[in-house]
């Protein structure tokens, strides 16, 4: 058999975009061998034995001649095992075992030895590629869930090597793809949280403005419960921001749960930089404050979170992307979030409480404190107690639903859109200035900045949060008891 070669093309994911990738096959004389270069890491160069097992599983055959397999362009690292099947076919084209024309494929997913294909990280990457080509793509069935709700996808789901096979012949349209199956979202309704209507006005204008808010209170007052019911707020993810959403997810390999509800996400203080943020080893992969993308991160127990985790999430806050470096790849994620965090007032939790009293010194209470850097503390819009209920208030009547919320806010988000483009907490000074404000307004504030009562940056906030208030009342100008509201909405550690 003379030297022969093929190519096939696939996919890497490099941040969140997908790049396509081609497989190109040589088999040739020489030493018998399988080689496999390109950037590959240990889990590609194991997928020649992969690759082996699964030929005598299917065919009995192998070439015994020298095979090499390269990755193109080979300065993009290449992770994972979603390589298997296109250097399987690949190097059955080569062979000629396969017509040049079954090569006219995108294709990904991982090999069992016995053939079998097993789905692998990048399957909606991987179909975006092939239409941008212009390809049908074929992928593991179970990795085709994660194309679901995109149009214009040829995607052509393939069971084993030798199903994979026929389809790339064109002897087989592939198997029938079933509808998607997302994980259940299962969000508390706001009934469920008795009292707290301080706290609860506090939630609808932080959903309604996007703003971060922080919760402060004893233990057991209902601050996780408050934090768990945001994405029932918030109205769902237009078309563009589930694409993005779902672009995230298939980065980190993940099935997003239900495509059109904002994400939750709710990290462990324990969590490492790489879990928390992205990183790991070859190209980075999103952490969890990237997969709360266009969602809610809830930091539960703020103070428990080791200060550095904390300070690399300013950057996001503020600028809605992350950068992570790495020896293998430097890539930039998508990271427009909204947090909530919940903390302690001290260390025992019942700094205030009206029934328990704190245990604390004065020096373990500004310790604690310490914690918290104004920095961070200056990026919440709203930071609200949360007091601790008698179990006699524990049976007062249900308040409202969350849907009745849910449309407020979203006629209120809905005013910002049409008026001025972006939700109130990505206005900047410029735009502040320029909006409508009473005198009353004018005076509240001027009065607010007396005393060094307001940094530079909560001047700003607290006139975001004014806005957002006046947008939910229906009013045109930002008027006094807009920003009388949201000084109320801003209590201080």
């Amino acid at each position: 058999m003379s030297p022969m070669n093929a190519s096939i093309t696939s996919s890497a994911i490099i941040g969140v975009k997908p790049h396509p990738v081609r497989v190109e096959a040589h088999v040739g004389s020489g030493r018998a061998g399988f080689v496999i270069v390109g950037l590959p890491d240990a889990a590609v160069r194991e997928a020649k034995e992969r690759v082996r097992a699964a030929f005598a599983s299917t065919s009995n055959f192998f070439p015994s001649k020298r095979v090499v397999v390269n990755l193109s362009p080979a300065d993009i690292p290449k992770v994972g095992t979603a390589y298997d099947l296109p250097i399987a076919l690949g190097v059955l084209a080569a062979s000629g075992k396969l017509p040049p024309g079954a090569m006219d494929v995108v294709a990904l997913g991982e090999l069992a030895l016995d053939g079998v294909v097993r789905p692998a990280r990048g399957g909606l990457g991987a179909a975006l590629v092939a239409r941008d080509l212009g390809k049908p793509c074929l992928l593991p069935a179970r990795s085709v869930a994660e194309t679901a709700g995109h149009d214009g996808l040829g995607v052509k789901a393939v069971r084993s090597l030798a199903h994979a096979m026929e389809v790339a012949r064109g002897a087989h349209p592939g198997d029938e793809i079933e509808p998607a199956l997302h994980p259940p979202v299962e969000t508390p309704d706001l009934t469920e949280v008795r009292g707290q209507t301080a706290a609860r006005t506090a939630l609808e204008v932080a959903a309604a403005g996007g703003h971060h808010l922080l919760f402060r209170g004893a233990p057991g007052s209902g601050k996780t419960m408050l934090a768990r019911t945001l994405p029932g707020l918030l109205p769902p993810l237009d078309d563009h921001e589930a694409h993005e959403v779902a672009l995230v997810w298939a980065a980190a390999g993940r099935l997003r749960p239900g495509p059109s509800t904002p994400p939750f996400r709710s990290p462990h203080h324990s969590a490492s930089m790489a879990a928390f943020i992205g990183g790991g080893s070859g190209v980075p992969t999103p952490g969890e404050a990237v997969l709360a993308h266009r969602g809610v991160l809830f930091l539960d127990e703020l103070g428990e979170f080791p200060p550095q985790l904390l300070d690399a999430l300013r950057a996001p806050i503020e600028d809605g992307s992350v950068v992570v470096a790495r020896q293998g790849a430097t890539v930039e994620f998508p990271c427009r979030v909204q947090v909530i965090a919940a903390t302690n007032p001290c260390p025992c939790g019942y700094e205030g409480d009206r029934s328990k009293p704190c245990e604390c010194t004065e020096s373990m209470k500004a310790r604690y404190k310490r914690r918290f850097s104004g920095p961070l503390l200056d990026r919440f819009d709203l930071q609200v107690d949360v007091p601790r209920l008698r179990v006699s208030e524990l049976g007062g009547p249900l308040g409202e639903r969350s849907s009745a919320v849910r449309e407020r806010v979203t006629a209120a988000r809905r005013r910002q859109f049409d008026q001025r483009g972006r939700l109130n907490r990505e206005l900047r000074r410029s735009d502040l200035d320029a909006l409508e404000w009473t005198d009353s307004a004018t005076r509240c504030l001027a009065d607010a900045a007396t005393g060094d009562r307001l940094t530079a940056r909560g001047w700003d906030r607290v006139r975001r949060v004014a806005r957002t208030v006046a947008d939910l009342d229906g009013f045109g100008p930002v008027d006094g008891p807009h920003i009388a509201a949201a000084l109320s909405m801003r209590v201080t550690m």
